[in-house]
């Protein structure tokens, strides 16, 4: 279901009469040019009959977005409370389409908000980005299907290292787990000068699209573990970083003089699987 909201006030005039303020602490930056949160929305792909939920609207540009696409609902997280005041028009006007909670993204399940495809579509706060994202691919890890995907604005720096390939130097932990689990692809970046007010960085959007893996797969909290401790000494080569386990080296393949940086994501999950299965 799509809905018609032309007739909603500006979103300065709503960031005005609410007096609502990016707070630095909070990690805001509004954007605020429904042009820009429109290729946001749909930068996630098809959204048709999906239930999208997005964290830390502010005044609700992207919300709109969402509300006036194809998605069967929108679940909007907001930790705000002068936010969530200046969103309660869009409530009223979303049709019943927009739910509104006040929560704190960290401790929330979202897949316990909606029911399945659900998608994640946000502009982040930047300083709870990455725990946000590790969150999610953890559920990811247990259930394929409980996101369809995921499109988030990151940091450029962040979304570089999401995305990075082997021997990049932003290839880490990060890239690691996320591409073990997910098809990652950097959309496009965000000047600056589209946020209200402007950030000290670039902001890229990065789409996340779950695999369809096969059941042997190691846990999680292994990959963790594993990756931590490769590219916790990063320049070392990894029969120093990952002593620990030099036992396993041969069976998957690995060559003792490379470093953290010149191994696969193939690689890492099957040192993992074999971790798991030796111990």
């Amino acid at each position: 279901m799509t809905v018609d909201l032309r007739h909603l006030p500006p979103l300065r005039d709503v960031i005005h009469e609410n007096e609502l303020r990016a707070e630095k602490k909070l990690g805001q930056n509004f954007l605020l040019d429904l042009n820009l949160t429109d290729k946001i929305a749909r930068a996630a792909g098809d959204l048709q009959d999906v239930n999208a939920v997005e964290i830390g609207p502010g005044p609700g540009g992207l919300t709109r977005s969402l509300i006036s696409g194809p998605t069967k609902s929108v679940t909007a997280i907001e930790y705000d409370p002068r936010a969530i005041k200046a969103l309660a028009s869009l409530v009223n006007a979303s049709q019943g389409k927009l739910t509104l909670l006040h929560l704190d993204a960290l401790n929330v399940d979202v897949t316990s908000l909606c029911d399945a495809p659900r998608a994640i579509v946000a502009n982040l706060p930047y300083n709870i980005a990455t725990p946000l994202l590790i969150g999610w691919l953890k559920q990811i890890a247990q259930d394929s299907n409980a996101y369809k995907s995921m499109t988030l604005m990151f940091q450029r720096e962040v979304g570089e290292r999401i995305v990075a390939k082997v021997g990049d130097k932003n290839y880490g932990r990060l890239a690691v787990i996320s591409q073990w689990l997910c098809e990652a692809q950097l959309k496009f970046d965000v000047p600056a000068s589209a946020f209200t007010p402007p950030p000290k960085v670039v902001s890229s959007i990065v789409h996340l699209k779950p695999k369809i893996l096969n059941e042997a797969q190691p846990a999680f909290e292994t990959v963790e573990k594993v990756t931590a401790r490769a590219f916790g000494q990063r320049r070392k080569m990894i029969r120093s970083s990952l002593k620990d386990y030099r036992e396993y080296f041969d069976e998957v393949g690995l060559d003792e003089t490379l470093r953290a940086e010149n191994l696969s994501v193939e690689q890492f999950v099957a040192l993992a699987i074999c971790v798991e299965q030796r111990r």
